[in-house]
């Protein structure tokens, strides 16, 4: 394969992630997306191997090692695909930012260590200074999104008992001191690096930087997990551009570009759901101490309870419900049986919206993903900025496992979440929440809107009520 066919083919792979994250932007051409997607990954990766078999001399054996890695990558990965649940997506996100960066590692390793054998020196040559740059920040980044990302993976499974696993934000004195240490540390040791091409200042780079990737995550709370998968994202792309830069391979600077700036903007858009800084948000989570100290400080308050077959009856009268999914939905698998009670008041002449919000759930855009793999309507989803004017005019506002994302605190000066945008169900004119319990949302919080007169709450796990529901409509 000539060099020309290899950046002819590396073009056309680009093109077909260019064409993926623009059909990714909307749900209806999501599948299209998919599979640009999957077509430039193929191209990128058949060819990538038969430029490591060419550079290789054509060698057979390492011609075995390449089909090794694609069979074996590539079946790990359409096994994952096929046996991942929908609630467990994010972590599967999470897993797959931890091994781009811990290949980055690996590659950066290997590139120090043998530069001729990627081209980037003749054998006995030093490693040219621009390059030894390339594969310190390459390497760095890479350590730091795998070491954050395995934490990203525990607090998003929440089943760990480790404690810097858990969804609490971890923090400690002097904590940012020593995250500003740390860095200040790995830059300085990076550039000493790139002076001097030393092994041992490289290595204690990649130390600090599993450290450092640890520390930057355990104070983030549950609260901000969908700016932390998106933060990770774009963390994982710019490590690859990096190692793209020091191998001269153009197909790696392009996709890990686009990945770092799509994941860069998410982050943005993320943040600016929640009335947030990005730098907030890497120097600690929802859940410190001041909005724990808020919610351990709540007093025992009364609430309107009622049962399926209530809610129901009201739906069931109404001419417009308006549906709020959130994580709880997730957790209980009910999107399938939301669809289904949608359906049916859809029968009944009842008009029928979900209202998305972006954070709702562990992942941009995890409830989308749900909503769409139950094969809901996309002309029934609204995202917050298309739906909250509706609100005050819905009969019913039906809330499914949300919480944070429909807190009226947000309108209240000096709430943790203050000026964070919320989808206004407050407005309905009833609402009906179901939760398993009256605990607190992952930022800590009392939600007012619990209380409200024509708040009902319907407790219990969200498949069970919603199918109980469905059973009740007539």
């Amino acid at each position: 394969m000539s060099l020309n066919l290899v950046t002819f083919l590396y073009l056309v792979a680009s093109i077909c992630f260019i064409q993926a994250l623009k059909g990714l932007s909307h749900p209806t051409t999501s599948i299209k997306g998919n599979l640009f997607g999957m077509v430039g990954m193929a191209i990128a990766a058949v060819t990538t191997g038969a430029l490591i078999v060419k550079l290789a001399g054509g060698n057979a054996f390492g011609l075995s090692y390449v089909l090794a890695g694609l069979v074996i990558g590539g079946g790990a990965g359409a096994y994952m695909a096929n046996k991942v649940e929908m609630t467990k997506m994010p972590e599967l996100v999470a897993f797959m930012h931890s091994m781009i960066g811990l290949a980055a590692v690996f590659i950066a390793v290997a590139a120090v260590a043998e530069p001729y054998a990627f081209g980037i020196t003749a054998k006995g040559m030093a490693i040219p200074v621009g390059n030894r740059i390339e594969l310190f920040l390459g390497a760095a980044i890479g350590a730091i999104t795998f070491s954050g990302s395995v934490i990203a993976f525990g607090k998003l499974s929440g089943k760990y008992k480790f404690r810097l696993f858990q969804g609490a934000p971890v923090s400690f004195a002097g904590q940012h001191m020593l995250n500003l240490a740390l860095g200040v540390t790995t830059l300085g040791l990076g550039a000493y690096f790139a002076w001097s091409e030393s092994w041992g200042a490289f290595m204690i780079v990649l130390a600090l930087a599993f450290v450092l990737g640890v520390l930057i995550i355990i104070p983030i709370g549950g609260a901000d997990m969908p700016v932390v998968v998106s933060m990770l994202n774009s963390y994982s792309g710019w490590a690859a551009a990096g190692i793209g830069f020091s191998l001269n391979n153009s197909m790696l600077i392009i996709a890990g570009s686009l990945v770092g700036s799509s994941g860069a903007i998410l982050s943005y858009i993320m943040c600016k759901a929640m009335n947030r800084s990005f730098f907030n948000v890497i120097l600690g989570g929802f859940g410190g101490d001041a909005t724990a100290a808020a919610a351990g400080g709540a007093a025992q308050r009364n609430v309107k309870s009622g049962s399926a077959d209530d809610a129901a009856f009201i739906m069931g009268n109404a001419e417009s419900v308006i549906i709020v999914p959130g994580y709880g939905l997730a957790v209980a698998r009910a999107q399938h049986a939301v669809k289904e009670l949608a359906a049916k008041l859809t029968e009944k002449g009842v008009i029928v919206k979900y209202a998305i919000h972006p954070v709702a759930g562990r992942m941009p855009g995890h409830m989308n993903v749900l909503l769409a793999e139950a094969e809901v309507p996309y002309d029934q989803v609204f995202e917050m900025e298309d739906i909250n004017g509706e609100f005050g005019q819905a009969d019913v506002a039906i809330i499914l496992g949300a919480n944070d994302v429909v807190n009226p605190a947000a309108h209240v000066k000096g709430s943790a979440i203050y000026g964070m945008p919320i989808l206004e169900a407050y407005k309905a004119k009833t609402i009906i929440v179901n939760k398993r319990s009256m605990a607190a949302g992952y930022a800590g919080l009392d939600n007012e809107l619990f209380y409200m007169d024509k708040t009902m709450m319907v407790f219990g796990d969200a498949k069970k009520v919603v199918e109980d529901m469905l059973k009740a409509v007539e």
